[in-house]
């Protein structure tokens, strides 16, 4: 586990690396989720099993896209502060 005061030292090369990381992490997920929605409801013929997966398929995106609104609220900080730095 990293302390913030890990993450300071951090280079701005292994920032990106970490950025780019997360990016296709969460493109992976995005990815998987949908391929998730398209096997649920193969050979159920339950209403109520196909309107539970798609509830957890619902709640599982929307935790992911919240992650990602996280995220890039973070990395909109971060060059901000890149740039002000520049400025002075």
């Amino acid at each position: 586990s990293h302390s913030m005061s890990d993450y300071v030292r951090m280079t701005d090369t292994e920032r990106d690396q970490i950025d780019q990381d997360a990016q296709i992490f969460m493109r992976t997920c995005a990815d998987a989720i949908h391929q998730l929605r398209v096997e649920a409801h193969k050979g159920v013929q339950s209403t109520q099993v196909k309107e539970h997966r798609t509830a957890v398929l619902d709640f599982i995106e929307d935790y992911l896209k919240r992650v990602c609104k996280l995220y890039s609220e973070q990395r909109a900080i971060r060059v901000k502060q890149v740039i002000d730095k520049k400025r002075l």
